[in-house]
């Protein structure tokens, strides 16, 4: 089942394995049965510590993970490989005592959770965030005798995912009601379960003494400004909900100058690595509501606490934007997609459509003809804006429709999930339909900025923070770097540019505060 390089690379990961484990692995007559089974007599074959047994477990294939002789709390519904890979290798270690990564803080709340808590993930093998809500949900389950888990693989338990009409992943349930949607770090699942935990993170939080920079952002700008600024010896912080941003979302980067080719969430692993080695103080699970420049810029957070700063690098990045229709809000994970490597495999075989016909619009068709049963690509001008190369390939796909001069006005459905959509015929006037599973939007990004609107950052008429060539903004002593700016490109490369420009004008504006506040002084004194 596993070649010889992986099971080498694995080989290494369970000498780690301090305590006897159990893989418990239930059968049915299917190939996929099979080659679980495979798997799982590779993994035992590769330690003494690892025991292998065949028991009936509540889906079939799937496979169980746990202290040996005691009652196992992680199970996997289908065959971990691909981005689920991961998940297995920690959850073996996990259960053979190696200690979970994550602040003893958070540790200790998760340990007095009380249960029973049952947790049910339903994930796409191809979707790069899925293994974080796995992971985190894994964890919870090796440190709290009182949680269980399971991984179950959409595509494989088809039946299942109809029956709970789900159509977008990570979807997480526990003890059989949703719970939560979409990617999820470990903090804010446990916040969500203990919202006293919350309480004290706030109060911790607002104790701080204030910062010489603090970066708002966890992408690609902000992880580079966090570097930049922390190399010249100065406390720093950054504070984000998550690492990765926009890039986490990105599953091939081949544009990324000196790496051929690599992936978001192993680039945002990289970003997070190298942060964490320079001392930053990170603080996750956080969203900034509101900032004030006084004798000190401020800043609040949606959960209250009070942060203080002598000066602040704004990096809060972008989002997709929305197509804001009729029936986009209402089928939103029904039907209506966002991420088509996340969700594309659910609707194999059907219809579906991509609105925008730029790099990101194009290339999601691409990808998706792969999967679906017909793409139908509707672009509001009368041009493609995507890359000639992509645009030959779209063309030459037999199941791919491209069609132009088309404004999508509905999506259409039966109250339960997307069944169509209605555009008009720019070149017309004609008013149509296209009956299809799924809609999935890719017309570019809005800029993470609504919470600046009133304060004293000025904004460009798309939101955007307005920063010069230092990454100053109109307020002193605050900055800003990344696809939330007026940059004019917005690509990774050049947020990073522009996140180590930002850190090194903080810096320049600090020393220069600090000799106009000498010179002060002096004359004060005088």
């Amino acid at each position: 089942m596993l070649d010889a390089n992986i099971k080498q690379q694995l080989d290494t990961y369970l000498q780690k394995i301090a305590e006897p484990i159990e893989v418990s692995v239930s059968m049915d007559d299917s190939e996929k049965a099979r080659e679980l089974s495979a798997l799982a007599s590779d993994i035992a074959g590769l330690s003494d510590k690892i025991q292998l047994s065949y028991r009936a477990l509540e889906r079939s294939p799937s496979m169980a993970i746990g202290e040996a002789g005691a009652e196992p709390r992680v199970s996997f519904a289908g065959i971990p490989l691909g981005h689920e890979f991961t998940s297995l290798v920690l959850a073996l270690l996990q259960a053979g005592g190696y200690p979970p990564k994550a602040e003893q803080a958070l540790l200790t709340q998760i340990a007095t959770l009380r249960g029973p808590l049952d947790f049910v993930t339903y994930v796409s093998l191809s979707c790069q965030n899925c293994p974080d809500v796995v992971q985190a949900l894994n964890l919870m389950a090796a440190v709290n005798p009182n949680i269980t888990h399971t991984m179950v693989d959409g595509a494989l338990f088809q039946q299942e995912v109809d029956e709970r009409n789900i159509m977008a992943v990570p979807a997480v349930y526990l003890n059989g009601e949703a719970f939560g949607q979409g990617r999820m770090t470990l903090e804010e699942i446990v916040t969500k379960l203990d919202s006293s935990g919350g309480e004290d993170k706030v109060a911790q939080l607002s104790a701080r003494d204030p910062y010489d920079v603090l970066v708002v952002g966890g992408g690609p700008a902000g992880a580079a400004a966090a570097i930049y600024a922390a190399r010249k010896g100065i406390r720093t912080a950054m504070l984000a909900e998550r690492f990765g941003g926009q890039v986490m979302d990105t599953v091939g980067i081949e544009n990324f100058v000196s790496i051929p080719y690599t992936e978001g969430p192993k680039l945002a692993a990289g970003l997070e690595q190298h942060v964490k080695e320079y001392g930053v103080d990170i603080i996750t699970a956080e969203r900034v509501a509101d900032i004030q420049r006084q004798d000190i810029v401020r800043l609040r957070t949606e959960s209250g606490a009070t942060l203080a700063s002598r000066s602040v690098i704004l990096a809060t990045g972008a989002r997709w934007r929305e197509l804001g229709v009729p029936g986009e809000a209402e089928y939103r994970t029904r039907g209506v997609a966002y991420c088509p490597h996340c969700d594309g495999p659910f609707f194999k075989g059907k219809s579906v459509a991509v609105i925008g016909g730029g790099n990101s619009g194009i290339e999601a068709a691409i990808d998706l003809a792969g999967i679906v049963g017909h793409v139908t690509v509707l672009e509001f001008a009368d041009t493609l804006r995507a890359d000639d190369v992509l645009q030959k390939k779209a063309h030459s796909l037999p199941n791919v429709d491209i069609l132009t001069n088309a404004q999508t006005t509905e999506v259409v459905g039966d109250g339960k999930k997307v069944t169509g959509l209605n555009y008009l015929d720019r070149a017309t006037g004609e008013s149509k339909q296209l009956a299809l599973a799924g809609v999935f939007v890719q017309i570019g990004l809005v800029p993470n900025t609504e919470w600046l609107q009133g304060s004293d950052v000025a904004l460009s008429d798309r939101g955007e923070i307005e920063i010069d060539a230092r990454g100053a903004t109109s307020v002193p002593g605050i900055f800003a770097a990344g696809d939330a700016t007026t940059v004019p490109y917005k690509q990774i490369v050049i947020s990073m540019g522009a996140g180590a420009s930002a850190a090194l004008g903080a810096f320049d504006y600090l020393i220069r505060q600090s000799v106009d506040d000498t010179v002060s002084n002096l004359a004060k004194a005088g």
